[in-house]
């Protein structure tokens, strides 16, 4: 079976910044299963984020919290040691978690705090991307599938 990287909490991993997750339904993760070698990862735990943690967004570039915080040094790290998992497995497929500032592969949200979302990637999801590795998101798994 070929390796697909997964973020952990569309798993069910309680990983996301609340201590929460985005679980797809059971069925997906059956059909998904029977297809690829799953390899959880959560970028923000790998780059040192404590869960749970402040929520945060990209703005201009860095990835901020609501007091202005920057832990775009955390987020790069965890992009880079992602790539090292998919190269070490070489996967070819990303299944992350839409509009995260790690994972989104074509939403994120625009760095004001509001919900708004904007195009754009994760700062994982452009790192896997520009070393040749497809990203898919939530909204559209059914690609795998």
């Amino acid at each position: 079976m070929q390796p697909l990287i997964i973020s952990a909490c569309l798993l069910g991993v309680n990983c996301k910044y609340n201590a929460s997750n985005n679980k797809l339904d059971d069925i997906t993760i059956q059909k998904l299963q029977q297809k690829y070698n799953l390899i959880p990862i959560c970028p923000e735990i790998m780059g040192g984020m404590p869960t749970p943690r402040n929520p945060v967004e990209i703005k201009n570039g860095k990835i901020i919290d609501q007091k202005n915080n920057d832990y775009t040094q955390n987020f790069q790290k965890g992009a880079q040691e992602s790539l090292k998992i998919a190269q070490l497995f070489h996967a070819q497929k990303a299944l992350l978690k839409e509009s995260s500032p790690s994972c989104g592969s074509h939403t994120i949200y625009d760095g004001s705090f509001t919900h708004k979302k904007i195009p754009g990637m994760g700062i994982t999801a452009e790192k896997l991307s520009h070393n040749k590795i497809q990203t898919y998101s939530e909204e559209n798994v059914k690609i795998l599938l």
